[in-house]
């Protein structure tokens, strides 16, 4: 497994119930920051094997980016779950629910 994918996956796993993060800020966090389509990469082939938090991640204006009507409701219906605030077209505030994970030094 690469680095950044093994980073990717650490960051994804290491997301608390109740917040999200974006495919950017993972991507800048395992060290490529213009990496966000790697990020959704990483998440369609790996959240299965690896027990992914898959619906904790959104799109850099806290929008649900799933297009396809199951898994766009299963990703809702789980972050309300969690507590998270998604309003009817499926956007998070990100100013509230935005998961910032410890600098590593």
């Amino acid at each position: 497994m690469q680095p950044f994918t093994r980073r990717v996956i650490e960051i994804i796993q290491s997301i608390p119930p109740g917040k999200v993060m974006t495919y950017g800020q993972i991507a800048a966090e395992a060290g490529s920051p213009r990496g966000a389509r790697q990020v959704v990469r990483i998440l369609h082939s790996q959240s299965r094997a690896h027990n992914l938090p898959w619906h904790r991640v959104v799109n850099s204006q806290g929008a649900i980016a799933l297009q396809e009507d199951e898994h766009r409701f299963l990703q809702i219906t789980s972050l309300r779950e969690e507590g998270v605030e998604v309003s009817e077209d499926g956007c998070v505030e990100l100013e509230e629910y935005r998961y910032l994970s410890e600098p590593k030094l």
